[in-house]
């Protein structure tokens, strides 16, 4: 019987398994908007495992004589018109201290090289190493040029290095809050939904009061509570947890409408009347069948749990300085009279955000596509 029913389930009735949304990368007809999703956020992720690796300098590294300095143009043909093989810059150096403006010095052309030696830091958390993937072999000499792809800060630093930290911190601290929020989410809806009365009620009440609340609000309150300078780990825990417990509602009262309608199908009437226990039957048969919404959700909830990250940064009681983020970084673009001036090297964190959530967006849409639906295969 228990056999029966459970053929019913995987064949008849379409459970695909909590991690079926993933095997379609196993399949040759794969949605264009899947592939292009996940190589976007791919790609994010690479850069924030290898960040350090990517970064020619420190992100704390300060050159004073460099203050808002303009982005390093890489060029292949010099100012006599000859090519050159490698990429070179040339040296831009501030004519004006009061409006910080910049001249660029083409009498001598400083060679691109990769795999080049700088700072010391730890590959991946574990390896010692101070390669790195680009830079100017002799950056460290008094007076030497540096090459800033997106140009320096007011304080000098590289923006190029510091995008790269502040991509990691918010690519690991957004994601890792949303799918607490949403485990959580999915855990009470569960409950709310197949067991019903009492704690259907209780729960939901729960749910509702959450929903009522402004969540920017909620967890800038809940932000209050504690110090405003702590330690990256100590703050990336912190949001973590805040996200956790202030995102978890919407996630729930979709969890729970998805159960009260797949509770009533036969291969679940067909579990019950076998004698599996109601935990199995909610976590081993109903679960798996409304997984491929849930991603769906979790692709929704995703940017909006990064937006709150660069907003609680943006407005100074994220990550504090020095250490970077998306929205401290975000916060030169403040200053109008840069903005005007650096359009463009100013807003690249918005444009990191806009492209990571795109990506996300594309990847959910991609997973809810009729064409995965790996149960009619």
């Amino acid at each position: 019987m228990h056999a029966k029913y459970a053929k019913i389930s995987e064949r008849g009735k379409g459970a695909v398994g909590f991690f079926t949304p993933f095997r379609v990368f196993r399949t040759h007809k794969t949605n264009k908007r899947l592939i292009i999703g996940a190589l976007s956020v791919g790609a994010f992720y690479l850069v924030a495992i290898f960040a350090d690796f990517l970064a020619p300098y420190d992100y704390r590294e300060q050159s004073r004589r460099e203050p808002s300095a303009p982005a390093s143009i890489p060029r292949f043909r010099d100012a006599e018109g000859s090519l050159h093989l490698n990429p070179f810059i040339y040296e831009s150096r501030l004519s004006d201290t009061l409006t910080r403006r910049y001249t660029e010095d083409s009498s001598q052309a400083f060679s691109v090289d990769f795999f080049v030696k700088s700072h010391s830091y730890r590959l991946l958390g574990v390896f010692q190493t101070d390669r790195h993937l680009f830079g100017l072999r002799d950056y460290s000499t008094s007076g030497s040029p540096r090459i800033h792809l997106l140009g320096t800060d007011t304080l000098g630093r590289d923006r190029f290095s510091r995008l790269l930290q502040a991509i990691r911190f918010s690519l690991v601290v957004s994601p890792l809050g949303a799918l607490a929020a949403c485990a959580i989410g999915i855990f009470l809806g569960l409950i709310s939904g197949y067991v019903g009365r009492m704690a259907d009620t209780i729960l939901m009440g729960a749910t509702d009061a959450m929903i009522s609340l402004p969540t920017l609000i909620v967890i800038l309150a809940a932000r209050a509570a504690f110090p405003l300078e702590l330690p990256p780990l100590t703050a990336a825990f912190l949001l973590v947890m805040i996200f956790a417990l202030t995102g978890w509602a919407e996630m729930s009262r979709l969890t729970r409408g998805l159960v009260l309608e797949m509770r009533e199908r036969e291969f679940v009437l067909a579990a019950r009347a076998s004698g599996v226990t109601e935990a199995r039957v909610l976590f081993r048969h109903i679960l798996p069948n409304i997984s491929r919404q849930l991603f769906a959700q979790v692709a929704l909830i995703l940017p909006l749990f990064l937006l709150a990250e660069v907003s609680l940064s943006f407005l100074g009681v994220g990550l504090q300085e020095p250490e970077p983020s998306l929205g401290n970084i975000l916060t030169a673009a403040a200053d109008v009279s840069q903005l005007q001036s650096q359009p463009f090297l100013l807003l690249t964190p918005a444009i990191v955000i806009f492209l990571f959530a795109l990506g996300i967006r594309l990847l959910g849409d991609g997973l809810k596509n009729d064409r995965f639906d790996l149960a009619r295969r």
